[in-house]
Order: C-alpha cells, then structure tokens, then sequence
C-alpha cells in the first residue's frame, strides 16, 4: 500500500542532524533577540540583576513563541519554519513610554493589549492575501534582504557603538567566516553545506579566541538555574497613550510578519494562504501576550532566520521548533545563554552578510516572473524600493515626525511593505487610462494582481 509523501516543510530530519541545524538558527538571531533586552533595559536604567533577567525571559519567551508558531495549536502558529524574536519596532515606543509616563507597568500593559489586537485583527489580514501578488512580495523580501545587510555590516565592524568599530581585524574576521562559509556550502559534502552558517561561525570563533575577540568571563558570574515569573516589574497599568503607540507598532509587525509567512511559504513550497497567515498572526499575538505577562516584549518573525532556511534550503518546521526548544533551555539555564553570548559580532556578521543577501536574492528571483511590459510594475519595484532604503540610509530622516510616523516609517521593511501594497492597489487593481496599455483590476496583464506573474498555479520558487 503506497503511503502518502511527507511534505518537506513536515519532515523530521536525523537527531544527529537536528541539533546542528537548530543551533544554527539560534546563532543567527541570537545577537537581535538580545539587543532589544539590552537598548531597553539601559534605557530604562535598570539594575544589573534586572537586565540580566530582562535578557533571560526574552530568549525563554523567543523559545515558546517559536514552538507555538512551529508546531502549532487548534488555530495558532502557520506550522512554517519561522523563528519568533522580540521587534526592533516596539523599543523607541516603549522606552518613550517608560520614561516619559507610566514606567514599565504602562508598558507591559499597552503590550498584551496590543497582543489581543493582533489575534483579534489576524482573519482581517489573512483576507487581505490577494493584495500581496509576486510584484508585492518580491519587492518586499528585496527590501528585507537590504535592510537587514547594515545589520550584519555593523556586526563585522565590530558592533555599533564598540570602541574599536571598524578597526581592519573586525572586518577580517567577518570576511574569514563568509570564506568559511562559502567553502563549506562549495566543497563540502550535501550534510555539512547545509550547516556552512554553524561551520563559519564555530571556525570563527576558534580563530577569535586566541586573538582575543571575545570574553568568557560573563560565563563564571552566570546562575544555572534562571527562574522567569509573571508581572516581575509589577501589576500592568493600562493608559490610553501607551496603548495607541503600541496598537501602532502592533500593525507595524503584522505587516511585517505577513511579508515573511509569505516569503518562508515560497522559499518551503507551502505557499501561504489566508488560512494559514492568519494562525500565524494570531500565533504572534498569543506570544506578544504572553511577553507582556512576562514583561519582555512584542513578538514577530525573524526575517535574518528566513534568510537562512532559504540559504540552506532546510525546510523542515521541526528544525526550528528545535531551536525554539534550545532558546526554552538558554532562558532557564542563563550559563548556556551566557556560552552563545561570547560569540563575538564580527564572526556573527560574516554569516550574516551571506544570511541576508539571501534574502535579497530570493526576492529578486520572485520578480524576475513578474511581467514589466506595457504596465505600471516597474514603477511599483522602483519606488517601493526606494521609500524602503530610505530610513536605511538615512535613519534620521524622520526624527522631526510624530512618534506614531516614525514607529511606521523608521522600519525600512513596513515602509517598503506598505508603499508597494499600496502603488499595486493604485496601479493594479484601479480603472485604467484610456489608451494606456495598463490592464485593469487584479494586472490581469500586467503582472501587478493575483495572476499577473504567470499563469495560476505557476510556482515561484
């Protein structure tokens, strides 16, 4: 009797496998997941003890938002490859908010109803997948592989505010891990290419610890046992202002994680539907909830981390929920998570130079079936393309903008998003000019609406 083929976004690899591949993606979202703790915690200038648990209960709550989005439940979780980390769009609201007015109960508050928000609005953007054609999300993963290069730029110089940014042993260090990574994915064996990103950054450090990249003393002063409780910072307060700047952020991160359910779900060949991207949605607001029980942070899918499962080309969900399992393990035994700190940023930037050119790449290979002839299509890429970069390039851009402005616009990823869902709906899904040659609602010509990039059915990637 035949038996029905395993999905491989369903299949379980090998334990011996596993492991490595899991610590793979914890490695690469590592330094983000603890950047926020870090920014937010100084800002709000807490003790040493209380950014030392701020860190710990994000990498726990990071571990179980990953399980829920992975693994799943009734109506949670896309059950994709997505690894869940704290957003970069929450931290200037919620140090405004702890510090202007309220203090952290304000902000935990604004951030589980923000939470409800999300799993309340979720079937609301799972409809709107028809407006996100080949022409949108192809222009979107360009502009998450772009914004996120910076990222790993800053990482080889050595770390954005280090003393010694940019010194030329930074940058080597970064360009011998893309050359051992490079490497491995050319010479190595199918099994050991596939972990290039773990070899790099094992072999990187290796050769950094002799020349003195990096300290292992943080690991001695770490506990075994870290022990997260609910309300640490106590009881929530809930003020209608901290609430409206983190309903804002709330949109911001929902736009963003649909533009990667969509790209995992191309990259794994379990395209994303309305179904499905609303469980995620909803998977994310459960996890944004539960941060703010937990007093951590917002949570959404990491898009350096779906560079790395399209580098790899690993699509098994249960590679990550691994990971997620590792980070459950980092956040209650603080040693462990004081280990994977010392990997120093320079080795972790080589990776993610290739990590998140990956992501650019993917999104071009998604216009590249895209029509451009006799429409409108190309103007969409372009100036999406441009309004994306620009907070990238310039980040002061917008420092004269209102809170909730910049909230939206100051993440390269939900401008770009929301300038060419908006230029598609403008272009492509509008009554035509006489005599244009731009075909009418959903680019039936053109490119632009649900059929444009080829004929229905046609796989992407």
């Amino acid at each position: 009797m035949a038996t029905t083929p395993v999905h491989p976004v369903d299949e379980v690899p090998p334990v011996r496998q596993l492991a490595g591949l899991a610590l793979q993606h914890v490695l690469a979202m590592y330094a983000g997941a603890v950047a926020v703790p870090l920014i937010v915690g100084g800002a709000m200038k807490l003790s040493a003890a209380d950014l030392a648990y701020l860190i710990t209960v994000d990498l726990l709550v990071c571990g179980i938002a990953t399980l829920i989005q992975c693994v799943g439940f009734w109506r949670f979780g896309a059950r994709l490859p997505i690894m869940q980390g704290c957003t970069f769009a929450a931290v200037s609201p919620m140090v405004l908010i702890g510090t202007t007015g309220g203090g952290l109960p304000a902000v935990y508050g604004s951030v589980i109803v923000a939470g409800i928000a999300i799993m309340l609005l979720a079937p609301v953007f799972g409809r709107l997948l028809r407006f996100f054609p080949p022409l949108v999300t192809g222009t979107v993963i360009l502009v998450i592989g772009i914004s996120l290069l910076p990222v790993a730029g800053n990482w080889a110089a050595g770390g954005q505010g280090s003393k010694d940014f940019g010194e030329p042993k930074n940058l080597a260090l970064a360009a011998f891990v893309l050359a051992v990574v490079i490497g491995v994915q050319r010479f190595a064996p199918p099994f050991l290419s596939r972990i290039a990103v773990l070899i790099g950054i094992v072999v990187g450090l290796a050769v950094a610890v002799p020349f003195g990249f990096t300290d292992f003393g943080g690991i001695g002063g770490a506990g075994w046992i870290g022990i997260s409780t609910p309300f640490h910072f106590g009881t929530p307060a809930f003020r209608a202002s901290a609430v409206v700047s983190m309903l804002v952020v709330a949109l911001v991160t929902m736009t963003e994680t649909t533009g990667d359910l969509i790209t995992v779900g191309e990259m794994t060949g379990r395209k994303a539907e309305p179904r499905s991207l609303a469980d995620g949605l909803r998977a994310d607001g459960l996890s944004t909830v539960v941060g703010g029980v937990f007093n951590t942070f917002p949570y959404t899918a990491y898009a350096q981390n779906v560079g790395l499962v399209g580098m790899t080309r690993v699509r098994s969900r249960w590679v990550v929920a691994a990971a997620g399992g590792l980070l459950v393990l980092l956040g209650l035994l603080p040693k462990l998570g004081a280990v994977v700190a010392a990997v120093p940023e320079p080795v972790l930037g080589g990776a993610g130079l290739v990590m998140f050119g990956t992501v650019a790449a993917s999104g071009l290979r998604t216009l590249a079936t895209v029509d451009f002839k006799g429409n409108h299509n190309l103007t969409v890429v372009a100036v999406s393309l441009a309004v994306g970069m620009l907070p990238v390039g310039v980040p002061t851009v917008y420092e004269k903008f209102p809170d909730w402005f910049q909230t939206v616009m100051n993440s390269g990823i939900s401008a770009g998003c929301v300038t060419a869902v908006v230029l598609n709906l403008l272009f492509n899904h509008g009554p035509s000019k006489a005599g244009s040659g731009v075909p009418e609602a959903g680019g039936r010509t053109g490119g632009g609406g649900e059929e444009g990039a080829g004929k229905p059915g046609d796989e992407i990637i």
